[in-house]
């Protein structure tokens, strides 16, 4: 079998690898095992300095990493090598909290000393999808490496090169050989993988589809799960909000990574009352956006990753017009080469709501009209989805409501819905369940040990 790196905006292949035998893959297995008898006894200053040594070296070749990944999957140039700095944040934010954040914690109890300890637990899996292709896998890596654990990645078969590059930048740090492996396998091989008893948990970073089966599987073995999944987040607009950034921001939350994110707003549901004038600046703001060469300095939308995950958006936006959906702008395919996708806003009605609850994953908006904040928060949580949401409101109360009812991960007031290491990220619902990222996220991967001394 063979893995291909595909030019999603020329269509070209610029590189073929071989996927790993099934002898190969046990060697990796054996690796982990034995690095990690060297990770959980290296001091956490040995892992803070071959941590800090990953951010440096993603600081000092971003461009490098960046031309990789806008040419594997498309994003604009600009923003892959923001993706790359996010990356060496991220490391660096782990190596200097770990420590703090896997102390002994003690609890006062009738014994002479007891306390919550936090060991490692071993290999964990982890499978990452394309669309953030360094950033997805660095906020689990940094965590797990630092918490004394060992990765293996079974990363998007469309992104070959950003795994080894990943790879590459662990081994160039200083971690101990097999610290951290990728994998070059298809996905009937992680099936196998994951029921080998030396892999102790893992991670899922995808569709509900494959979140589901990785549960399933691991289910059977009593295995510890992430799972960070689909998104169809709400982004709602009260008349009290300033209008002019909430279109600014709603423009760029839609389109970020060419639409291609699970935290992306996908749902706009807007007051009555700023309707018509938030849906022309809207419309006006999908129709200035740029599409082209993504490796242009003033290109906004770049390719989608896939044909296929082309058709899959085309698809779901003849549902919507079908189900009563009105298309206001774009939501088609640009003919010609390269997978592109003409950015888009439909328009549909409140009162379906349900109807409209599927993820487009690409740059297309749903467009919705409320009559009020009750029903505004009815529509942002008529999905399967609960990972991100957000409220443009001036008004106290207003924000408080929607803070609480929103069925979601996390709720971001007058700004768009990102991740961030200093806060937990994950989602509810259809979205999976565990944290990534925070205090949370490093725990997650950690034996919660009791200790009680009489």
């Amino acid at each position: 079998m063979s893995i291909l790196s595909v030019n999603p905006a020329t269509e070209k292949t610029l590189q073929e690898f071989d996927a790993l035998s099934d002898r190969e893959i046990e060697q990796k297995l054996h690796d982990s095992v034995d690095a990690f008898a060297r990770q959980k006894s290296s001091s956490f200053d040995e892992r803070k300095s071959f941590m800090h040594k990953a951010a440096d070296l993603l600081d000092a070749e971003s461009g490098e990493w960046a031309a990789i990944m806008t040419a594997e999957m498309g994003k604009t140039l600009r923003s892959a090598k923001a993706e790359a700095e996010k990356c060496a944040w991220v490391c660096r934010f782990y190596a200097d909290h770990a420590e703090e954040f896997l102390a002994d914690e003690t609890v006062a109890t009738e014994a002479t000393n007891s306390f919550k300890r936090y060991l490692p637990l071993g290999p964990v899996l982890a499978v990452m999808p394309w669309n953030f292709p360094f950033w997805q896998v660095f906020r689990f890596a940094a965590p797990a490496l630092m918490a004394g654990n060992t990765g293996l990645l079974k990363h998007a078969s469309n992104v070959p090169q950003s795994a080894l590059g990943i790879e590459e930048i662990f081994r160039r740090a200083g971690f101990p050989h097999a610290a951290f492996q990728t994998l070059l396998i298809g996905s009937d091989k992680v099936e196998p993988i994951l029921r080998d008893h030396r892999v102790r948990a893992a991670t899922l970073t995808g569709s509900g589809q494959a979140g589901a089966s990785v549960a399933a599987i691991a289910g059977k073995q009593i295995k510890k799960t992430v799972l960070e999944l689909g998104g169809s987040d709400p982004f709602i607009v009260m008349p009290s909000a300033d209008l002019e950034k909430a279109v600014k921001v709603a423009v760029t939350a839609r389109t970020q990574n060419n639409g291609q994110s699970c935290i992306a707003a996908k749902r706009f549901i807007v007051h009555r009352d700023v309707f018509g004038e938030f849906r022309d600046a809207f419309v006006a703001g999908f129709e200035a956006l740029k599409i082209g060469d993504p490796t242009a300095d003033d290109t906004d939308i770049g390719p989608l990753a896939t044909a296929d995950g082309r058709e899959d958006c085309d698809q779901l936006v003849k549902k919507v017009l079908d189900a009563g959906g009105q298309r206001l702008t774009g939501a088609e395919i640009i003919e010609g080469t390269g997978y592109f996708y003409r950015p888009g806003i439909l328009e549909v009605p409140a009162d379906d709501a349900e109807k409209f609850d599927d993820e487009i994953f690409g740059p297309v908006s749903m467009l919705f009209e409320a009559r009020n904040l009750e029903q505004a928060v009815h529509i942002g949580n008529a999905t399967p989805f609960g990972l991100g949401s957000t409220i443009f409101t001036n008004d106290a109360a207003e924000r408080e409501y929607a803070c609480n009812e929103l069925e979601a991960g996390a709720t971001f007031v007058n700004a768009m819905v990102a991740s961030h290491p200093k806060l937990p990220f994950g989602g509810v619902k259809a979205s999976g369940y565990g944290r990534e990222l925070s205090t949370e996220g490093i725990r997650e991967f950690t034996n919660i040990k009791t200790i009680f001394v009489k």
